[in-house]
Order: C-alpha cells, then structure tokens, then sequence
C-alpha cells in the first residue's frame, strides 16, 4: 500500500491545486482530501501510513493555532507542513515552535512548494526563504509557547479540544477516558498555563494566535 497525502484545506480548488502540483514530486505516495478538521482526525486514524500532512490553519474545526496543536498531539509521527495564507514572521515562527516541521504561503510559487516538501521530506524544517521569521515574539507569547511546549501529549490534545468549544464530557468520549480524568487533565494544563480557568486558557489560545497581547486575562 502506499504512503499518503492528506490535503487538509476547506477549498476544493486549492486542495486540487496543491495536488496537481505535488503529484509528479511523490509518485510512489498515493493523495486523500479533507475540507475540516474531524475529516483530517478520521483519516489519520484509518489510513495506516501517512506520509505528511498539508494543514490550513483556518478551516472549519480549527480556533488559531488549535488544530495544529490537536494533530501534533495525537499524530506525532506524522510530519504536519501548514500551508496558510498568511505571510506574517511571528505567526510562521510560532507554527514551527508548535511543532509544524514546514510552513508554505498559499501564494508561493510552485517551487517553493516543491522545496518545503523535499526538505521535510529529508527530515529539515522549512520556512520560506524571503521571509524572516527570526523577529522578536514578545515576552509574554514565548513565555506562553514554551509553556504549552511543556504541556504532554494528551494534555496538548486538552488543551485543543478546549479551544474548540469541547465539554468535558465531549472530551472524554474523544480521548475514551472518564470525565474525572479529562478534570485531572484540565486542571493541570490550568497549573501549566498559570491560569485559573479554562476560559481564560482559552482566551491566551486565542489570543496568541491573533497576536494580541496577553495581559489583563480575566473571565
């Protein structure tokens, strides 16, 4: 069986578009489509050997950086390249700081795609050439990312389902574990975050993911 593709974007022309454009690179990998963020969990979970992940971080599902954070934490095998509209360095930098190994512009030209996909393919990380994402983030949003890059596996997967407007008892009928245990996970991803809540967990999520300030969090 050979390896796949997963296409993740809510575009139908744009998906076909990054296929079109790939399919001579990656002859032996077979492509899957997905237009939201369940899709793209459901395929993971079916297809035995995923190759890389192509991941908008806008489509239906996804609140800011929570879907990369939710197959990242569930699916670390598979190697995730956003693919955004956005240009901005410290958006870019922070997708790679939460584990993306490449981040592609939806308007790069087809080599640029090409190029992303060989060097994680060759196991490097890659951002676009003419873009600098060494800006400086502020203080607040590193402090927050190195936090969440502490967080573990199921805590990160947590934390995304939280974003995403989950209940506890949602969670725990995703990650087939008791509603106790989703609460033991709630509340140490609170502890991680320093914060008293999971709305105000939520709100730093979002807020980072807007690059907005972090201060004066209240409910």
């Amino acid at each position: 069986m050979l390896p796949v593709v997963i296409i993740a974007d809510d575009h139908p022309l744009f998906r076909d578009a990054i296929k079109h454009a790939i399919e001579g690179l990656m002859p032996n990998c077979s492509f899957r489509l997905a237009g939201d963020l369940d899709d793209l969990r459901q395929q993971l979970r079916e297809i035995e050997y995923v190759e890389m992940v192509l991941l908008d971080l806008t489509m239906p599902g996804t609140t800011g950086f929570s879907g990369l954070l939710s197959i990242r934490s569930e699916f670390q095998d598979v190697p995730v390249i956003v693919v955004s509209a956005t240009e901005d360095p410290v958006t870019i930098r922070k997708c790679i700081e939460l584990g993306a190994s490449g981040f592609i512009p939806k308007s790069s030209g087809v080599e640029y795609i090409v190029d992303g996909i060989k060097a994680v393919q060759s196991g490097q990380v890659w951002t676009p050439p003419n873009i600098d994402i060494d800006a400086d983030i502020d203080d607040t949003s590193s402090e927050l990312l190195a936090k969440i890059q502490s967080l573990t596996p199921q805590q990160t997967r947590v934390l995304s389902m939280l974003s995403e407007g989950l209940l506890n008892k949602q969670i725990a009928y995703e990650l087939g574990v008791s509603e106790a245990t989703v609460k033991a996970h709630v509340s140490a991803v609170l502890l991680k975050l320093n914060v008293d809540s999971r709305t105000q967990a939520v709100i730093m999520m979002n807020r980072i993911a807007a690059n907005q300030p972090l201060t004066n969090i209240v409910e």
